[in-house]
């Protein structure tokens, strides 16, 4: 492939605007290798110099890499310069709190966002070294801040990072605020010439201890007694974790030493994200090693949060829905939030995850809402949130700290849940199994078709025109379709990441007690093998 003239000056001008040496060097090596005509140098140059990284769903996420295609200083201070231009043309001159994880660059992301922010007037708290996601988000209420910004990648491969940036609520950014930021962004200044402060102006501030005696005083009941297996899967997560599960009584955990220590390079796994085959593999055998009652792994940021339990002589892994209504109903079932009783509570999912959550706060007499995809919608589900989790892992079940997924709280929200059971004969199978006799059993599955967005956008308004026979539509956003009859559901959406359009699929079957769950555990398996079929078809005609 020939370099264009177009291209070659693009990369010229990004060089001579880039302040960081190391990866001013990285794109003139790239460029020079493709004036030479090195073979794959002219499409490596295209694809990082192919525009900026757009600030999507709660920031920006990309390869650490020069040219503005990638995660380096000079994309972090042109975002953050459109950041401190969006909150100060709204009248905010408050703290904006800096956090980050353990990822390639972190740190010198984290020191240039608080740099541009300081250069902007804005008092900068940065929190001290690589720290859990959820703590940044405790941190902005806590502090009073007007906004974070955590530097994370979350479960993504080693060899990227990102930005991430909460408001004054503590939430995730929503619409209409990240198009607008988005729009400041491109209005910046090149990164060279964007103004930076002093180091002075950055205090450091520490809210680990506070946010440990929050998540400490979150079980409901008072049995202790309970042997976990834990992984923090070579993240930030793994020893605020053990001091969170200390702090609220359960000392006999045991952790995956090979991935205890946070690193950068991910070595033990394949992929980073608890969903992933295989991810788990070293915590369940250790699980299996210490004979734990309950076996728990956080993502890389310790947002996330995923269960397994003893099943005969191996191990269960549950489903983010599983675990999902388990706390709901478990927080419910309680009814008070340290020792205040709840009053006209609100638990809240998204359109793709279980339904069950709907019956379960029905039977406890709470509201229920169901949002869009993502936390940024559930936190904002509506006024007494006590809960809200989605299929994907993720569970917030302290609101008024964490207004986010936290991964944390939700392992030590699961292991009094755990104990409890434990201390009555029972473990979380036997809840399953009395909600499933209770509400129905609900099985749901996801899947996924490679589509190029004008076949996913044409799909979609396909099934939304003429749906099937015996289907009903619903259009709950532009880009989602929510597809229903009697005991099924089909929620179909574009991918936020990829051309692909992704299909969620949930059964109900009604159950009775003993022999009849059996029953009915199964004749929902069938009922989704036949469902999974249909739904194949649909997409790929």
């Amino acid at each position: 492939m020939t370099l264009r003239p177009g291209l070659r000056d693009a990369a010229t001008r990004w060089i001579a605007d880039d302040p960081d040496p190391q990866t001013r060097t990285e794109l003139q090596r790239v460029l020079a290798a493709a004036m030479v005509g090195t073979p794959g140098a002219v499409e490596d140059l295209g694809d990082r110099m192919s525009g900026m990284l757009r600030f999507g769903t709660a920031g920006l996420r990309g390869p650490v890499r020069a040219g503005p295609a990638g995660m380096n200083v000079a994309v972090v201070r042109r975002a953050t310069a459109g950041l401190a231009a969006w909150l100060a043309g709204r009248g905010e001159r408050g703290p904006v709190v800096v956090g980050r994880d353990a990822r390639h660059g972190s740190e010198a992301f984290a020191d240039a966002a608080a740099a541009v922010l300081a250069g902007a007037g804005f008092p900068v708290l940065a929190l001290p070294g690589p720290l859990p996601t959820p703590l940044l988000a405790f941190a902005v209420r806590e502090l009073g801040g007007v906004a974070g910004v955590q530097i994370t990648a979350s479960h993504n491969p080693p060899a990227d990072n990102g930005y991430k940036v909460y408001l004054a609520d503590g939430a995730q950014i929503a619409p209409p605020a990240d198009t607008e930021i988005e729009a400041a962004i491109a209005a910046s200044p090149a990164a060279v010439s964007v103004p930076t402060g002093a180091a002075g102006a950055v205090s450091t501030v520490d809210v680990t201890e506070a946010y440990l005696d929050r998540v400490g005083r979150l079980p409901r009941g008072t049995a202790r007694q309970l042997r976990v297996a834990l992984t923090p899967l070579h993240g930030v997560g793994g020893a605020t974790a053990v001091h969170a599960l200390h702090r609220a009584g359960f000392t006999d955990v045991h952790v995956v030493a090979a991935q205890a220590a946070p690193d950068p390079d991910f070595p033990t796994v394949a992929f980073p994200n608890p969903e992933e085959p295989g991810a788990l593999d070293a915590v369940l055998a250790l699980a299996a090693e210490v004979d734990a009652d309950l076996a728990i792994a956080l993502d890389p940021d310790a947002d996330r949060c995923a269960l397994a339990v003893p099943a005969g002589a191996g191990w269960r892994m549950l489903t983010g829905d599983e675990t999902g209504v388990l706390l709901g109903d478990h927080l419910l079932r309680s009814g008070a939030a340290r020792g205040v009783p709840y009053r006209d509570p609100l638990v809240a999912t998204t359109v793709v995850s279980s339904s069950m959550l709907r019956s379960v706060a029905a039977a406890h007499g709470a509201r229920y809402a169901e949002t869009l995809t993502g936390f940024k919608w559930i936190v904002r589900g509506g006024p007494g949130l006590v809960y809200g989790y989605e299929e994907a892992l993720g569970y917030c079940v302290d609101p008024d700290a964490v207004r986010d997924k936290d991964g944390i709280a939700a392992a030590v929200l699961a292991c009094d849940l755990a104990a409890g059971l434990k201390a009555a004969g029972q473990g979380l199978a036997d809840r399953l199994d009395e909600l499933a006799v209770a509400h129905g059993v609900h099985r749901t599955e996801g899947l996924s078709v490679r589509l190029d967005p004008a076949a996913r956008d044409a799909m979609i308004e396909r099934l939304r025109s003429s749906p099937p026979a015996g289907w009903t539509a619903e259009q709950p956003a532009p880009d989602v379709l929510v597809l229903r009859r009697p005991g099924e559901r089909l929620v179909v959406r574009p991918s936020g990441t990829e051309p692909k359009l992704k299909a969620y699929l949930e059964v109900v079957e009604p159950a009775a007690g003993g022999p009849g769950l059996d029953a009915a555990t199964s004749a929902a398996q069938v009922r989704l093998d036949a469902l999974r079929a249909e739904v194949r078809r649909l997409l790929d005609a």
